[in-house]
């Protein structure tokens, strides 16, 4: 590794810890640095603070920092997969599966007992059903195709066919229901409690280290899939895994704070620009830390003191630009 990505790793480093201690300080009530060493250390913490810190603000920076890390790495494997600067982890439709089990749950609340509606995993549930279910289609269609467009446009087709009845749904139902549904779609980084980081953690360390297993066969597809395939690499199989991890990662952060765009197709760029290599024994972790980063920074912007911001505002504002300029350079 060169010198330069070495400090550039250190800066993201330093640069991502300063974020998470300043996303746990800002809020409605600031907490100075040292109230939130004094919290984490039990040396004379305010019982106020310790709540607030401890069991709200904790646990949702750190699933800024999750939610940044998959998204980004997911989004990198499917540029790579596709060849497309523009792809995204959403790309195959993992969202729109998540998206359509949430309005089925929502939309048919009348029909399902109250105390499941109401335990909170109903949401997260629905939502994993149907991404797994999107999932197990894009999974079964990469061993008939034989070229990464074809499975493309697959993705897109099952991902329009869900959205599709997401709307039938939103037609037949009450506007209270609708208004529920738009507000889930918003995304939200502080519906994740320590109950819900005990399965969101797993599957988000799980899809990550399937990414760094693929590093040496992602660096193979950039080649194009014949150079591979002379390297000895098995395309179907790693289609098969890239597949797998980036559902694993989408879905999942999408399953527990609803879907957060851009930062997945944006994220990438922004670690090749700063790297200046397409090797991903650089570009994963770099993707990690720039991701990470990024999401916290959003989520310290939509603590405004008198409101607060949908995620996926913010994270639009940062990621739109960006998408604009990989047009206009690439013409």
């Amino acid at each position: 590794m060169k010198s330069r990505h070495v400090i550039i790793f250190l800066s993201l480093s330093f640069l991502t810890l300063g974020l998470f201690l300043a996303d746990l300080a800002w809020g409605s009530i600031p907490v100075s640095v040292r109230e939130i060493f004094s919290v984490f250390f039990g040396k004379g913490a305010d019982a106020i603070n310790s709540e607030i810190l401890l069991n709200f603000r904790l646990p949702k920076a750190i699933t800024a920092i999750l939610a940044g890390s998959s998204l980004s790495v997911a989004g990198l494997m499917m540029q790579t997969l596709f060849r497309n600067p523009l792809a995204d982890p959403f790309i195959l439709g993992v969202s729109s599966g998540a998206s359509l089990g949430v309005a089925i749950v929502m939309m048919a609340a009348t029909l399902l007992p109250v105390a499941f509606i109401s335990s909170g995993w109903a949401l997260i549930v629905a939502a994993i059903i149907g991404a797994s279910i999107v999932l197990l289609l894009v999974v079964g269609v990469s061993f008939k195709v034989n070229n990464a467009v074809t499975l493309l446009i697959v993705g897109i087709m099952f991902g329009s066919i869900a959205g599709s009845l997401v709307s039938v749904l939103q037609n037949f139902s009450n506007p209270d229901a609708i208004k529920l549904f738009v507000m889930w779609t918003f995304g939200s980084l502080s519906a994740v409690t320590w109950n819900y980081m005990q399965v969101l953690l797993p599957v988000v360390l799980i899809g990550i280290g399937m990414a760094f297993f693929l590093q040496k066969r992602l660096d193979g597809l950039l080649l194009g899939e014949n150079y591979a395939r002379g390297l000895g690499i098995s395309i179907q199989q790693t289609r098969f895994l890239i597949v797998i991890a980036s559902g694993l990662l989408a879905g999942g952060i999408t399953a527990f704070t609803g879907p957060i765009a851009f930062v997945g197709v944006a994220i990438p760029h922004i670690a090749r620009g700063l790297f200046r290599t397409s090797s991903h024994k650089i570009l994963l972790p770099a993707t990690v830390l720039c991701g990470a980063s990024l999401l916290l920074i959003c989520d310290i912007i939509t603590q405004i003191p008198t409101y607060t911001l949908p995620i996926n505002t913010v994270s639009a504002l940062f990621g739109a630009p960006i998408i604009i300029w990989i047009i206009l350079k690439r013409k």
